[in-house]
């Protein structure tokens, strides 16, 4: 058999603060209503004090490591996909190596924003596959409430905070991650990005974001990748049990179903609970359906995401 990266584990975290969209509505001009129909959000997460990205990854991990039945002793490889990091060095991979008592792994960051997760996934399959680790960590963890623009209706009410991990475990098996595809187009820069940086502006700057275009670019490509993983895993749209989305909003996760032709009931939606959470929204929907006994083992699993860059991507697993 082929050695490939087995989900052994999920796991998930928000912060204590749920903020509906009444009490937003209460600080911007917008309305519960208008939130809902355009977005299908109804709630998101935002952190309090004492509640950085690397501490919700951390509480993520070590509930990912408890589903599993692993040590952290076990881990090799740390994995965080983030575009809000602790800090600017080093990375928030890290801090949660430190905080789970692992004196000695591989751990980095990985920032491709809404697709980060996808991108981690692949590297870390890449390197347990190749002998690197046999156990991985990984993490997708954002603070995005921390770079919006709380001004801003058309974007403050779309983001929230949060972190899911899963743990990976090199194993001989015909199951686990069957085939990863990753993309990016530097051209799109303009239509979603932060406004700052340390070698820019030297702030953190605030999310932009063009959304009738980001929307009209995101149903497109989501599409086109998810086709062109099922060919990779050689799969059909028919095999499929499950489809778990970046979560950015319904009207994308709709559009993107029809497209590959799939009953929206096979597609897990967290948005209205979650709001997008960039590179959390796919661990945090995958921890959800997991736990209340949508997906079960041996299930055809679809990952998909998109974000600016552009970069998106998609993976394709055995439960």
């Amino acid at each position: 058999m082929t050695v490939r990266s087995v989900v052994s584990g999920v796991g998930s975290a928000l912060p204590k603060r749920a903020v509906p969209n009444a009490e937003l509505a209460q600080q911007v001009d917008t309305s519960d209503a208008w939130i809902v129909e355009r977005t299908g959000i109804r709630n998101r997460y935002i952190a309090g004090d004492g509640e950085t990205t690397a501490s919700l990854a951390t509480d993520a991990a070590r509930n990912a490591l408890e589903h599993a039945g692993i040590d952290a002793a076990d881990i090799g490889l740390i994995v965080l996909a983030t575009a809000t990091p602790d800090q600017t060095f080093p990375s928030s991979a890290t801090r949660v190596q430190a905080a789970l008592g692992i004196n000695d792994c591989i751990a980095f960051d990985v920032h491709a924003v809404c697709t980060g997760f996808l991108y981690a996934l692949s590297v870390a399959d890449s390197m347990l596959r190749s002998g690197n680790a046999k156990k991985a960590l990984v993490i997708g963890a954002e603070t995005f409430s921390r770079i919006l623009d709380w001004e801003d209706r058309t974007t403050c009410v779309l983001f929230g905070d949060g972190a899911g991990a899963l743990v990976l475990s090199a194993e001989e098996t015909d199951g686990g991650i069957l085939a990863t595809k990753l993309h990016a187009d530097g051209r799109h820069n303009d239509l979603l990005f932060v406004d700052g940086g340390p070698s820019t502006t030297g702030t953190v700057g605030k999310l932009r974001m063009k959304g009738r275009e980001v929307f009209r670019h995101a149903v497109v490509n989501l599409a086109e990748v998810l086709h062109e993983v099922l060919a990779a895993a050689g799969l059909t749209s028919d095999d499929v049990d499950w489809v778990v989305p970046h979560q950015a909003n319904a009207r994308i996760l709709d559009a993107t179903a029809r497209k590959l032709g799939l009953p929206a009931e096979k597609v897990i939606v967290t948005v209205d609970r979650h709001a997008n959470t960039s590179a959390a929204s796919v661990p945090l929907a995958f921890d959800a359906a997991v736990k209340d006994g949508r997906i079960k083992r041996g299930d055809i699993i679809v990952l998909e995401a998109m974000g600016g860059g552009f970069t998106w991507g998609a993976a394709a697993l055995k439960y």
